[in-house]
């Protein structure tokens, strides 16, 4: 039986067209996945047919037979509220942060029009998407929770109503390997228990082959190639092109530069937030991890969500707590909750994993490059600024051009090299990339991959690199530091620790990453 049938759909913005020509059909029980380059009209598809994106769909659309496309706001509503659930790609933005759990999943369950839910009833949907300790989660906030724990929540919260079909944007970005088998494996579990039909929008190709029945590959919003025999023996050019820039563990380690000198050696860090109730101990996120950093390496953190990676990180840079231990950087020493100097911030540069969530909307491009030089760079003056501006535009590959620019007219890409120019243009001698290419597709990913590899032998920057894809780790960096329960527990070779793993919480990962 036929839940969602979409024919002839077309999205345009503003008069311009943006998607064209697309059909499919999903059936209760049945997942159909949407892949292809940033830009190429997936979310729209997605979306715009729910009143959900700034496009206007045309075509045909039907949930249930009742027809979406030129439907009013006031007609769509209440059918987002009955038969449709949503799980957007970043859990965090997209939960309210001043409802705790209970009060998310009381909203969703309400919606279509249902009596509110008893606290068992909650347990119970919580218990549902496996999250442990279902009755202390209900009072969390989303900061509260793990990358996977609020993944979970968002989708208990897409299903409380009962829906027809649930639609997944990204629903397994920034999750580790094992995560994602476990994100993905609770959907299809959802569906053949429900018998949901699921739309399915991902760069990930691994999950699509594990888990789509069809396949949808979009370009510049038109299908150009449909079937699961795309993701083994694609037709197209670009279909060959997306599967071979996809990262896999199979891949040979490329012949990155030598590292230089030390350039960093983070000793004994410890993170600790204290815990509501003055009887309770202290969280220890991170526990006396030390680490060293030499001039063009790249190092990857990887491990498990919660695991520590990002709160060690940016304790080393100083970008978040650090109560005990110290960090040599050049042969200057920076205690545990020292006030970072102009000239230590200098240093060491961070680029987020929302390139367009770490930059202003209202500021263009080259006032974002030039905030960041006149508080680093106090002694330069505007022409000076505006020289160093353009000349890191071009190294990044983007030009001039996008000077003028704000982040709503750019791509994920393009946001990303952004982002990249920002943190480059104080000259800083290492770089903090915080999954950095998690977000974008594969040719983006590897794009951006290469850049970074050149930078690294052009500048002799180090990368620390929290990554939870373990193809990439091998791809730019050196060396792999496996974390667990915010202890260092593996560090070496990253071709040995992928070949070799010695810890449990390494070869858990590695299995889970392999195809």
């Amino acid at each position: 039986m036929s839940v969602y049938v979409v024919q002839n759909l077309g999205v345009s913005i503003d008069g311009v067209a943006r998607v064209s020509g697309v059909s499919f059909t999903i059936a209760a029980g049945e997942c159909v996945a949407l892949v292809g380059e940033s830009g190429s009209g997936k979310s729209l598809t997605s979306l715009a047919p729910f009143g959900l994106s700034a496009g206007q769909a045309s075509g045909s659309a039907r949930l249930g037979g009742v027809e979406l496309c030129g439907a009013s706001e006031v007609a769509l509503r209440p059918i987002r509220a009955r038969d449709v659930g949503f799980v957007f790609q970043q859990p965090l933005t997209a939960l309210t942060p001043h409802r705790n759990v209970a009060a998310t999943l009381c909203e969703a369950a309400m919606q279509a029009g249902g009596s509110r839910p008893t606290r068992d009833a909650l347990i119970a949907k919580l218990d549902a998407v496996g999250i442990a300790r279902a009755g202390e989660r209900l009072g969390a906030y989303p900061h509260q929770l793990s990358g996977g724990e609020r993944q979970r929540v968002m989708i208990a919260a897409a299903i409380a109503h009962r829906p027809a079909l649930l639609v997944a944007d990204e629903p397994t970005t920034a999750l580790d390997a094992t995560l994602r088998g476990e994100i993905m494996a609770l959907i299809d579990r959802l569906r053949v228990e429900n018998q949901l039909a699921v739309l399915l929008v991902s760069h990930d190709l691994a999950a699509v082959r594990r888990h789509a029945d069809q396949v949808l590959l979009l370009r510049a919003g038109a299908v150009i190639e449909q079937g699961r025999q795309l993701l083994t023996n694609p037709q197209s050019n670009y279909g060959v092109a997306l599967l071979a820039a996809a990262p896999r563990l199979d891949t040979p380690s490329p012949n990155l530069p030598a590292p230089g000198a030390v350039r960093l050696e983070a000793q004994a860090i410890s993170v600790r937030y204290p815990q509501p109730g003055w009887r309770r101990a202290p969280l220890v996120a991170v526990n006396a991890a030390s680490l060293v950093l030499r001039a063009g390496e790249g190092l990857a953190l990887v491990g498990e969500s919660g695991s520590g990676k990002s709160t060690l990180a940016r304790a080393i840079a100083r970008l978040g707590r650090c109560d005990s231990g110290q960090v040599i950087c050049d042969g200057d020493v920076w205690p545990a909750r020292a006030r970072m100097r102009i000239a230590q911030r200098r240093l060491i540069q961070p680029v987020f994993q929302d390139p367009v969530a770490s930059l202003d909307p209202r500021w263009t491009v080259a006032q974002s490059l030039d905030e960041p030089l006149r508080h680093l760079c106090p002694e330069l003056d505007a022409k000076a600024r505006s020289a160093r501006v353009a000349a890191v535009l071009d190294e990044v590959e983007l030009g001039g051009d996008y000077a003028t620019r704000r982040p709503a007219s750019l791509s994920g890409g393009q946001a990303q090299r952004v982002a990249l120019a920002r943190a480059l243009i104080a000259n800083p001698q290492m770089l903090v990339l915080d999954e950095a290419t998690s977000a974008l597709d594969t040719l983006v990913a590897a794009q951006m991959i290469a850049l970074l590899r050149r930078l690294q032998a052009e500048r002799g920057l180090a990368i620390l690199a929290i990554t939870h894809d373990l193809a990439l780790a091998r791809a730019l960096c050196h060396r792999i530091a496996v974390l667990d329960q915010g202890q260092v527990v593996e560090c070496g070779k990253a071709e040995a620790v992928i070949t070799t793993p010695a810890h449990r919480v390494t070869r858990r990962l590695v299995e889970a990453s392999r195809d």
